[in-house]
């Protein structure tokens, strides 16, 4: 079973070397490094780990607080490797998603996030009920009495927030969908952002996104036009030559295990892919002119 290790730290200044020895004792034959702080849930590193991972893969860190500080990131790494069809570990706590004790170990702490998520909800709740009791009604005075400027702040302050998360993911985002639109439909297009990063990428939140962008020049408007119908076999040959523009390097086992994960159906509707169906509809894109030639070297099946 591949370990793959994860090693972080908060600044520049913090040396690596400890966690990267623990790491090799431990067995990890690649190691992913981050200078990154633990609250930035954009990471580069983590992000490239895990649109990486495959079948029985396990991450494996030193500590917990290496890979999040909240418990919810934590779960949604988690449940990120789990839908991958990998695992985690982590050395110096009692987590192991492969055994039965770590997985125990797991539900436990998602059982204490959502109860102490209820009390919060509660506390928040209940300090509501207290003020309006009082006579003291929360949020932004200027706001509550409609002023302008007060709005109009308030929406550049939102909005400048969400063009910086957007410039953080747009590695992962961004040349797809400059490739692929309005080649490929969004709902296709979705799904191969989110295997390729790893990250869940519904529709609405990749045309908001490419819509923001195309706002400040950063996109053309052709990339929100309207995409031509395509019947099943053209929509298989868009996604696999996506893919392939995408990571060049990709294998066909690699591509294969991508469309399971996007519950794709082969031109036969079966559920199970193979290289030499892949390779076959790589050669299809090649002859209809949709990918320029794959060469023997990309397109011969893993020994």
């Amino acid at each position: 079973m591949p370990l793959i290790g994860y090693a972080r730290v908060s600044t520049g200044e913090q040396t690596l070397d400890p966690q990267l020895e623990e790491l090799r004792e431990a067995g990890c034959a690649s190691i992913h490094e981050e200078h990154a702080s633990g609250a930035d849930r954009s990471r580069p590193a983590l992000a490239r780990l895990l649109a990486q991972v495959r079948t029985g893969d396990t991450l494996v860190v030193v500590r917990l607080d290496r890979l999040a500080r909240s418990l919810s990131h934590l779960l949604q790494v988690i449940e990120t490797l789990e839908a991958r069809g990998a695992h985690f570990r982590s050395l110096g706590d009692p987590i192991d998603t492969a055994t039965p004790q770590g997985r125990f170990s797991l539900q436990v702490m998602g059982a204490v996030a959502e109860f102490e998520r209820a009390l919060i909800r509660e506390r928040t709740r209940a300090g509501l009920r207290s003020a309006r009791a009082q006579g003291r009604i929360g949020g932004n005075p200027a706001l509550r009495a409609g002023d302008r400027e007060a709005i109009r702040k308030l929406r550049v302050a939102r909005d400048e927030t969400y063009f910086r998360k957007l410039e953080a993911s747009a590695e992962g985002w961004l040349p797809m969908v400059r490739r692929h639109r309005p080649a490929m439909p969004w709902d296709d297009l979705a799904r191969l952002v989110q295997a390729r990063t790893g990250q869940p990428w519904s529709v609405e939140r990749l045309k908001r996104a490419a819509r923001r962008y195309v706002r400040d020049g950063l996109l053309p408007a052709t990339v929100l036009e309207r995409a031509p119908r395509r019947d099943a076999d053209d929509r298989l040959l868009a996604i696999v030559a996506g893919m392939r523009h995408a990571d060049p390097d990709l294998t066909l086992a690699g591509i294969a295990a991508r469309l399971e994960q996007m519950r794709e159906r082969t031109p036969r509707g079966n559920t199970r892919w193979f290289p030499s169906t892949v390779r076959l509809l790589l050669q299809r894109a090649e002859r209809q002119g949709i990918i320029g030639g794959t060469g023997e070297e990309r397109t011969r099946p893993l020994p």
